[in-house]
């Protein structure tokens, strides 16, 4: 039995009107010879973030740092080791993929990822809490 689809009519979709950006934003910051001064433009967007804004923002930064600090101690015991991702995955039983997006900060090694990371690269886990 066939079945037999209406086609839809196309219509053009209303335009819509572009947001505009604050005076502020239009122009970024720059340092001497016209590159953009980074730290002023963060330091002015963070100015406009509301307390809630504010709050989500520290919290992300907190997070991608964290993650990108496991991802450098990933390499580095990976890159000491002498070892390739897929001869690392192999000695872990993991995929060559988990290791490079560990590598890359997509994903977040977990304590028993750690702990098959460190063996597998001659080295012992050591976990510590210090001071701020």
């Amino acid at each position: 039995m066939a079945v037999k689809t209406a086609t839809a009519k196309k219509t053009a979709a209303p335009k819509k009107a572009a947001k505009k950006a604050p005076a502020a934003a239009k122009k970024a910051p720059t340092s001497s010879g016209g590159r953009v001064d980074y730290r002023t433009a963060r330091a002015q967007r963070q100015a406009a973030l509301t307390g809630a804004q504010r709050q989500t923002y520290e919290q992300a930064y907190h997070d991608a740092g964290r993650a990108m600090d496991l991802a450098e101690l990933v390499y580095t015991a990976r890159t000491e080791a002498g070892l390739t991702q897929t001869q690392l995955a192999a000695a872990m039983s993991t995929s060559q993929s988990a290791v490079a997006a560990w590598e890359n900060g997509a994903r977040t090694p977990g304590i028993d990822a750690l702990e098959r990371l460190a063996a597998a690269c001659g080295k012992r886990l050591r976990i510590a809490i210090t001071a701020a």
